[in-house]
């Protein structure tokens, strides 16, 4: 059941902010997007209530209990990234809005952009130990050996993630000689007046 619902807040998720998207900029009904948008938190309350009262009535904490607390830390964490930045490409193709701008790709910028993102995938982390931890207190003595589980692979992603993170800045990825702002005419041909006339200063 745990994991039919997690399928379904998924499927909600996309349902939602399709619809709000598209009564944003097809019919111009901003409040109704709002509210829309704003019930896809609800959305991750109903997992949690559900699977909180699914052992409360005495189910065996199991991977879908532990799924579950990823699904949540997931969205808590990259929901509104996500939301935000498909929001920027529907203006820009629904409305006529300006293109949106791309991630930085080279260089130090790409490397906090991608501390950026690990740190999403911290707060993911962190909100799934915590609702696991909770679930560990709330069953006492019995069976946690799964939700335990759970929380190591919560940890472990956040690690490798920050590992890959740390590549940028180890080693920055450099623009290639196609990707660099192409020089003006005008500017190079002043530099070799410029450089000519001190080369005439230095012969006399």
């Amino acid at each position: 059941m745990i994991v039919a619902l997690i399928v379904a807040c998924e499927v909600g998720f996309w349902v939602l902010l399709a619809a709000g998207l598209a009564v944003r900029y097809l019919l111009k009904w901003r409040r109704t997007s709002v509210a829309l948008l704003l019930c896809e938190p609800l959305l991750e309350v109903v997992l949690f209530v559900v699977t909180a009262i699914d052992i409360k009535n005495g189910a065996e904490p199991s991977w879908e209990h532990g799924l579950a607390a990823l699904y949540i830390g997931f969205t808590v964490a990259y929901g509104h990234y996500t939301i935000h930045w498909l929001d920027g490409h529907a203006a820009h193709r629904l409305a006529g809005g300006p293109r949106p701008t791309g991630p930085p790709r080279y260089g130090m910028a790409r490397a906090r952009h991608e501390g950026k993102i690990w740190l999403r995938t911290v707060l993911a982390a962190a909100v799934a130990c915590v609702l696991l931890q909770a679930a560990i207190r709330y069953v006492g003595d019995g069976d946690t050996e799964s939700l335990r589980a759970f929380q190591w692979v919560a940890l472990r992603a956040a690690v490798i993630h920050g590992l890959i993170a740390l590549t940028y800045v180890l080693w920055p990825k450099k623009a290639p000689a196609s990707a660099l702002p192409a020089r003006d005419p005008q500017h190079v041909a002043d530099l070799a007046v410029r450089g000519a006339g001190k080369n005439e200063e230095q012969v006399r």
